[in-house]
């Protein structure tokens, strides 16, 4: 599984505009992005199960893989194909146990490699390190070291994601360092063209790296 995940990893940012959102998921999915995570801290359930909903439409229509964020029952409701899980939002083994084999499990472990190893062990199919680089959308979120993800790629099964003030210029050293997955909100959908800077993180993966 591990070895599948690699690529833009689009996070939707917190948006009060349904339409605006999926809008901007759809122009990230036509750019060839393949992995969208649902986190939405702000709105009402209802909301929350229509967006959901909506989106993975829209995962499927382009053969892409929705993970919804702390939310199991969420999860299920849409058949999403997966869930991430924070620290203090659920407990890994368990989730796993309930996902099954087949739906992806991710679980932030901030700057901690103890924690990834852990997460691992319980079943993560990706461990996600950050804020890698300063973040606007999380200004205090605990930093990341980028050999962490070079440690991950050599000694875990799971793959390894990066967060935290991911840009395009940035973005190549933690590719090479290791890190499969690019988790992008603010570089993603605040640029004038979503589509084309979805391509072009997408194109950083297929260029040569040591």
């Amino acid at each position: 599984m591990a070895g599948n995940l690699r690529g833009l990893y689009a996070i939707t940012p917190e948006c009060r505009d349904r339409d605006r959102l999926l809008a901007g998921v759809e122009a990230a999915l036509r750019g060839g992005c393949h992995f969208v995570q649902y986190r939405d801290k702000s709105s009402a359930a209802p909301e929350r199960v229509a967006r959901a909903h909506a989106l993975r439409r829209l995962t499927l229509d382009f053969d892409a893989r929705l993970l919804i964020n702390d939310d199991l029952a969420l999860t299920f409701l849409v058949r999403a194909d997966g869930i991430h899980l924070g620290r203090d939002d659920g407990n890994l083994v368990a989730a796993r146990a309930i996902l099954g084999p087949d739906r992806l499990l991710g679980a932030s472990c901030y700057g901690d490699f103890a924690a990834a190893r852990k997460a691992a062990a319980a079943g993560a199919d990706y461990v996600a390190f950050g804020a890698v680089f300063p973040s606007r959308t999380k200004p205090d979120a605990v930093a990341a070291t980028v050999d962490l993800f070079s440690r991950a790629k050599t000694t875990l099964t799971a793959a390894s994601c990066a967060i935290g003030g991911i840009t395009l210029d940035n973005a190549p050293v933690l590719i090479a360092a290791g890190a499969g997955l690019l988790a992008v909100i603010s570089d993603l959908f605040t640029a004038p063209d979503i589509t084309a800077r979805a391509a072009a993180y997408q194109h950083l993966f297929e260029e040569p790296h040591p």
